[in-house]
Protein backbone atom coordinates (compact mmCIF):
# COMPACT_ATOMS: atom_id res chain seq x y z
CA UNK A 1 0.00 0.00 0.00
CA UNK A 2 1.13 3.19 -0.60
CA UNK A 3 0.13 5.50 2.45
CA UNK A 4 -1.04 8.86 3.39
CA UNK A 5 -0.22 10.58 6.07
CA UNK A 6 -1.63 13.51 7.94
CA UNK A 7 0.28 16.41 9.83
CA UNK A 8 -0.63 18.46 12.36
CA UNK A 9 0.35 22.06 11.13
CA UNK A 10 -1.49 23.68 13.92
CA UNK A 11 -4.79 25.59 14.22
CA UNK A 12 -6.55 29.18 13.76
CA UNK A 13 -9.79 30.28 15.26
CA UNK A 14 -12.80 31.58 12.53
CA UNK A 15 -14.50 34.55 13.83
CA UNK A 16 -17.95 34.33 14.59
CA UNK A 17 -18.25 36.71 11.80
CA UNK A 18 -17.49 34.13 9.43
CA UNK A 19 -18.89 30.52 10.84
CA UNK A 20 -22.46 31.44 10.34
CA UNK A 21 -23.23 30.68 14.10
CA UNK A 22 -23.03 33.31 17.40
CA UNK A 23 -19.66 31.69 18.39
CA UNK A 24 -15.97 31.14 16.86
CA UNK A 25 -14.45 28.17 15.65
CA UNK A 26 -11.35 26.62 16.31
CA UNK A 27 -10.00 24.75 13.17
CA UNK A 28 -7.00 22.39 12.54
CA UNK A 29 -4.97 23.08 9.61
CA UNK A 30 -3.52 20.11 8.46
CA UNK A 31 -1.45 19.05 5.46
CA UNK A 32 -0.88 15.38 4.05
CA UNK A 33 2.16 13.55 3.06
CA UNK A 34 1.66 11.00 0.12
CA UNK A 35 4.49 8.55 -0.45
CA UNK A 36 4.40 6.92 -4.27
CA UNK A 37 7.36 4.97 -5.87
CA UNK A 38 7.94 8.24 -7.43
CA UNK A 39 8.58 9.58 -3.89
CA UNK A 40 7.47 11.89 -0.99
CA UNK A 41 4.29 14.66 -2.01
CA UNK A 42 3.16 17.20 -0.13
CA UNK A 43 -0.13 18.02 -0.29
CA UNK A 44 -0.56 21.79 1.56
CA UNK A 45 2.32 23.33 3.65
CA UNK A 46 1.22 25.02 6.61
CA UNK A 47 0.43 28.58 8.06
CA UNK A 48 2.28 31.55 6.88
CA UNK A 49 3.42 34.40 8.84
CA UNK A 50 0.89 36.87 8.94
CA UNK A 51 0.12 40.65 8.70
CA UNK A 52 -0.33 41.94 12.11
CA UNK A 53 -4.29 42.15 11.07
CA UNK A 54 -4.51 38.97 9.63
CA UNK A 55 -2.89 37.81 13.28
CA UNK A 56 -5.57 39.60 15.14
CA UNK A 57 -8.51 37.99 13.01
CA UNK A 58 -7.17 34.16 12.91
CA UNK A 59 -5.37 34.14 15.80
CA UNK A 60 -2.95 31.15 14.36
CA UNK A 61 -0.87 28.58 16.59
CA UNK A 62 1.68 26.81 14.22
CA UNK A 63 3.47 23.71 14.54
CA UNK A 64 6.43 24.25 12.19
CA UNK A 65 6.29 22.06 9.66
CA UNK A 66 9.48 20.66 10.00
CA UNK A 67 8.49 19.65 13.76
CA UNK A 68 5.43 17.51 11.75
CA UNK A 69 7.82 15.81 8.94
CA UNK A 70 9.99 15.04 11.67
CA UNK A 71 7.23 13.39 13.86
CA UNK A 72 7.08 10.86 10.72
CA UNK A 73 10.47 10.27 10.00
CA UNK A 74 10.42 12.55 6.93
CA UNK A 75 13.04 15.88 6.48
CA UNK A 76 11.94 18.79 4.60
CA UNK A 77 15.13 17.85 2.23
CA UNK A 78 12.92 14.71 1.66
CA UNK A 79 9.35 16.20 -0.09
CA UNK A 80 10.08 16.03 -3.66
CA UNK A 81 6.71 17.62 -5.17
CA UNK A 82 4.31 20.19 -3.37
CA UNK A 83 0.68 20.35 -4.08
CA UNK A 84 -0.88 23.76 -2.87
CA UNK A 85 -4.79 23.18 -3.05
CA UNK A 86 -5.12 26.90 -3.05
CA UNK A 87 -2.63 29.61 -2.23
CA UNK A 88 -4.36 31.67 0.87
CA UNK A 89 -1.58 31.88 3.85
CA UNK A 90 -2.96 28.85 5.71
CA UNK A 91 -2.24 26.24 3.12
CA UNK A 92 1.01 27.51 1.42
CA UNK A 93 2.94 28.44 4.76
CA UNK A 94 5.65 26.33 4.64
CA UNK A 95 6.30 27.28 0.50
CA UNK A 96 9.86 29.27 1.30
CA UNK A 97 10.57 26.50 3.07
CA UNK A 98 10.72 24.26 0.22
CA UNK A 99 12.68 26.70 -1.91
CA UNK A 100 13.85 24.50 -5.45
CA UNK A 101 10.79 21.90 -4.75
CA UNK A 102 8.14 21.68 -7.46
CA UNK A 103 4.77 22.86 -6.29
CA UNK A 104 1.93 22.54 -8.77
CA UNK A 105 -0.70 25.20 -8.90
CA UNK A 106 -3.90 26.03 -11.11
CA UNK A 107 -3.08 29.19 -13.35
CA UNK A 108 -6.29 30.78 -12.12
CA UNK A 109 -5.05 30.56 -8.50
CA UNK A 110 -1.24 31.76 -9.01
CA UNK A 111 -2.58 34.94 -11.28
CA UNK A 112 -5.07 35.44 -8.46
CA UNK A 113 -2.19 35.41 -5.44
CA UNK A 114 -0.20 37.59 -7.41
CA UNK A 115 -2.90 40.31 -8.24
CA UNK A 116 -2.84 41.10 -4.63
CA UNK A 117 -4.96 41.47 -1.45
CA UNK A 118 -5.75 37.08 -1.93
CA UNK A 119 -2.70 36.24 0.58
CA UNK A 120 0.70 37.14 2.03
CA UNK A 121 2.63 38.09 -1.08
CA UNK A 122 5.72 36.85 1.00
CA UNK A 123 4.72 32.86 0.49
CA UNK A 124 4.14 33.12 -3.29
CA UNK A 125 6.97 34.66 -5.20
CA UNK A 126 10.19 33.74 -2.79
CA UNK A 127 13.42 32.83 -3.97
CA UNK A 128 14.01 29.67 -5.78
CA UNK A 129 9.98 29.39 -6.16
CA UNK A 130 9.71 26.85 -8.65
CA UNK A 131 6.09 26.52 -9.73
CA UNK A 132 4.49 23.83 -12.50
CA UNK A 133 1.39 25.52 -13.56
CA UNK A 134 -1.65 23.93 -14.73
CA UNK A 135 -4.72 24.61 -16.42
CA UNK A 136 -7.07 22.42 -15.20
CA UNK A 137 -6.78 18.69 -14.79
CA UNK A 138 -3.77 16.83 -14.76
CA UNK A 139 -1.77 13.29 -13.81
CA UNK A 140 1.14 14.64 -12.23
CA UNK A 141 2.39 11.35 -11.39
CA UNK A 142 1.01 7.73 -12.05
CA UNK A 143 -2.24 7.29 -10.47
CA UNK A 144 -2.00 11.16 -8.62
CA UNK A 145 -4.44 13.61 -10.29
CA UNK A 146 -4.54 16.93 -9.23
CA UNK A 147 -8.94 17.77 -9.92
CA UNK A 148 -9.89 21.50 -10.30
CA UNK A 149 -12.31 21.85 -7.37
CA UNK A 150 -13.30 25.54 -7.64
CA UNK A 151 -15.82 27.41 -4.99
CA UNK A 152 -13.61 28.31 -1.88
CA UNK A 153 -11.17 30.26 -4.71
CA UNK A 154 -11.75 30.21 -8.44
CA UNK A 155 -8.36 28.37 -8.78
CA UNK A 156 -8.85 25.68 -5.77
CA UNK A 157 -7.49 22.19 -6.55
CA UNK A 158 -7.97 19.05 -4.99
CA UNK A 159 -5.32 15.68 -5.32
CA UNK A 160 -7.24 12.12 -6.38
CA UNK A 161 -4.62 9.39 -5.17
CA UNK A 162 -5.52 6.03 -6.58
CA UNK A 163 -4.44 3.38 -4.16
CA UNK A 164 -4.38 -0.90 -4.72
CA UNK A 165 -7.30 -2.32 -4.55
CA UNK A 166 -9.82 0.68 -5.61
CA UNK A 167 -9.67 1.97 -2.60
CA UNK A 168 -8.47 5.41 -3.89
CA UNK A 169 -8.39 9.06 -1.60
CA UNK A 170 -9.61 12.67 -2.76
CA UNK A 171 -7.38 15.02 -0.67
CA UNK A 172 -9.86 17.97 -0.66
CA UNK A 173 -8.43 20.78 0.42
CA UNK A 174 -11.04 23.53 1.40
CA UNK A 175 -13.08 22.15 -1.28
CA UNK A 176 -15.22 21.96 1.87
CA UNK A 177 -14.69 22.99 5.34
CA UNK A 178 -16.13 19.97 6.79
CA UNK A 179 -16.57 16.00 6.36
CA UNK A 180 -21.05 16.63 6.82
CA UNK A 181 -20.72 19.51 4.08
CA UNK A 182 -18.81 17.14 1.71
CA UNK A 183 -21.52 14.41 2.42
CA UNK A 184 -24.68 16.76 2.28
CA UNK A 185 -23.14 17.53 -1.24
CA UNK A 186 -22.66 14.10 -2.02
CA UNK A 187 -26.11 12.77 -1.19
CA UNK A 188 -27.65 15.56 -2.90
CA UNK A 189 -26.00 14.57 -6.44
CA UNK A 190 -26.93 11.09 -5.37
CA UNK A 191 -30.59 12.07 -5.26
CA UNK A 192 -30.57 14.00 -8.14
CA UNK A 193 -29.04 10.80 -10.29
CA UNK A 194 -32.22 8.64 -8.48
CA UNK A 195 -34.84 11.22 -10.08
CA UNK A 196 -35.97 12.57 -6.75
CA UNK A 197 -38.15 14.99 -7.74
CA UNK A 198 -36.84 18.64 -6.89
CA UNK A 199 -36.50 21.01 -5.64
CA UNK A 200 -33.20 19.56 -4.12
CA UNK A 201 -29.93 21.01 -2.74
CA UNK A 202 -27.20 21.93 -5.22
CA UNK A 203 -23.89 20.51 -5.68
CA UNK A 204 -20.92 21.47 -7.72
CA UNK A 205 -19.88 20.41 -11.26
CA UNK A 206 -16.93 19.00 -10.00
CA UNK A 207 -18.37 16.16 -8.01
CA UNK A 208 -19.00 14.31 -11.29
CA UNK A 209 -15.57 14.15 -12.19
CA UNK A 210 -14.46 13.43 -8.79
CA UNK A 211 -17.26 10.55 -8.69
CA UNK A 212 -15.93 8.94 -11.65
CA UNK A 213 -12.31 7.79 -9.69
CA UNK A 214 -15.76 6.64 -6.88
CA UNK A 215 -12.92 7.98 -3.67
CA UNK A 216 -13.09 5.26 -0.70
CA UNK A 217 -12.11 8.30 1.56
CA UNK A 218 -12.54 12.17 1.52
CA UNK A 219 -10.01 14.18 3.82
CA UNK A 220 -10.01 17.89 4.55
CA UNK A 221 -7.77 20.55 5.46
CA UNK A 222 -9.40 21.74 8.73
CA UNK A 223 -11.36 19.09 9.82
CA UNK A 224 -10.52 16.07 11.70
CA UNK A 225 -13.49 14.24 10.76
CA UNK A 226 -13.28 12.14 7.03
CA UNK A 227 -15.99 11.36 4.70
CA UNK A 228 -16.06 7.30 3.64
CA UNK A 229 -17.97 5.92 1.39
CA UNK A 230 -20.53 3.01 2.68
CA UNK A 231 -20.00 -0.58 1.32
Amino acid sequence: MYPIRRLDLGFFVRPASETGGTEPRVEPVLAYLVQRPEGLLLFDTGIGAGEPETEAHYRPVRRPLPEALAAVGVSVADIDLVVNCHLHFDHCGGNPLLAGVPVVVQATELAAARAGGHTIDALVDFPAADYRVLDGEAEVWPGVWVLPTPGHTEGHQSLLVERPGGRSALLAGQAYDSASEYGRAALARRAALDGVAPPLPSYPAWLDRVERFAPHRVLFAHDLALWERLG
